[in-house]
């Protein structure tokens, strides 16, 4: 059990990844030069890794609802993002920045109050 709670802290920083590039592809730079994020592409790499790790982080939150320890954190963790992905479906490209960088803090909570309860678990 205490393995999966290990986890927490790369995703912590993957999260912090995610909005670093989220700023690059979608920040104001780019919305003041009216560029398309869409048609700057990621490299390959990089959209390879971001897809695993998108695939690995879901799978995480689901096996995190398997234990009472955590559970809430990942109902949450779920529910963030579900509601983030359904928000910037209907919105502008200038607003989906916004609710990225809102969505990510909202995880970071979370993945941080993992981290801590992670902590408490092993000491």
């Amino acid at each position: 059990m205490t393995v999966l709670f290990a986890f927490a802290p790369l995703f912590l920083a993957f999260e912090l990844w995610q909005l670093v590039i989220a700023e690059r592809y979608l920040g104001l730079k780019q919305i003041a030069r009216g560029v398309d994020p869409r048609e700057l592409g990621l490299g390959e790499a990089t959209a390879a890794a971001w897809s695993l790790a998108l695939f690995a982080y879901w799978l995480w939150m689901a096996l995190l609802l398997v234990y009472p320890w955590g559970r809430l954190q990942a109902l949450l963790l779920i529910g963030v993002s579900a509601l983030g992905f359904l928000a910037r479906r209907g919105c502008g490209i200038r607003w989906v920045l916004v609710i990225l960088t809102f969505e990510g803090a909202v995880r970071i909570g979370m993945l941080l109050t993992l981290c801590v309860l992670a902590w408490r678990l092993l000491r």
